[in-house]
């Protein structure tokens, strides 16, 4: 069943991979383009093997988009549906250069004490893709940007933590376990840390091929949590692509 997505116009997850990664999909055309066109110059017998590199190419990006328009678009991970009642709580909400639910958040909870942080670091990011997302989408201007390995607050600060498809951003190992140390330190002892991820498993493999190095699997996130003295709670499935663990610090 299609649910339009709170405050998101149909189609904007698409449509915002397509146009922050244009330059991709550009050089896909243009490789078939020249596909074809040396087919021209090719004997009949190769013909064959240049539609089999054509849908060699075609067919993951096709399914990524599919996969991507399903999960982005057509469910309800953008209503957030594992978070609690955030009015009254003070949260946390921490990204990494592309802040896609301040907005909703704010909007769904007026009562929170909401605070936002950004570890994107433009000197050492060189992603075209969230340089463009930057400029379609300025970030809030209360958001505080800090470095990953230490988050400006007293211990025990916050109700709630909420990470959106960010934490993987941080690419070196002990950079997230700081991270991650950190939130654990600024969680009060009765609070929650929501870490919404992709995860390197066979779904999102099939989904992305190549793609899915670019996320960590379970195993690592669980070793990760275990070193950052992070307890798992729950995890909660927003269709088979997306996990959320729920955490709270160590006791």
């Amino acid at each position: 069943m299609f649910i339009n997505p709170v405050a998101r116009s149909p189609f904007l997850g698409v449509w915002n991979i397509l146009r922050f990664n244009w330059h991709f999909y550009v050089l896909t055309l243009l490789s078939i383009i020249s596909l074809f066109g040396i087919s021209f110059f090719l004997e009949e017998s190769w013909k064959p093997t240049i539609w089999l590199l054509v849908l060699l190419i075609c067919l993951p990006l096709c399914i990524s988009l599919i996969v991507s328009f399903y999960i982005y678009d057509c469910t309800n991970l953008y209503q957030l549906p594992w978070l609690p009642d955030l009015n009254e709580k003070r949260v946390l909400y921490v990204h990494a250069g592309f802040d896609e639910i301040s907005k909703q958040l704010r909007n769904q909870y007026p009562k929170m004490e909401f605070h936002i942080c950004d570890f994107f670091d433009p000197n050492m990011c060189d992603e075209i893709s969230i340089k463009r997302a930057r400029k379609i989408y300025p970030i809030d201007p209360k958001t505080i940007q800090i470095h990953a390995e230490k988050l400006p607050f007293a211990p025990n600060s916050f109700d709630i933590c909420v990470v959106f498809f960010a934490a993987h951003e941080l690419r070196k190992q002990e950079i997230r376990t700081k991270f991650l140390s950190e939130l654990a330190r600024v969680c009060k002892k009765d609070g929650f840390i929501y870490v919404t991820e992709h995860l390197r498993d066979w779904r999102n493999t099939l989904a992305y091929s190549i793609g899915v190095g670019h996320f960590y699997s379970r195993n690592t996130w669980l070793q990760q949590f275990r070193k950052s003295k992070l307890i798992l709670k729950q995890e909660v499935k927003t269709t088979p692509f997306v996990t959320t663990f729920i955490l709270c610090p160590h006791d």
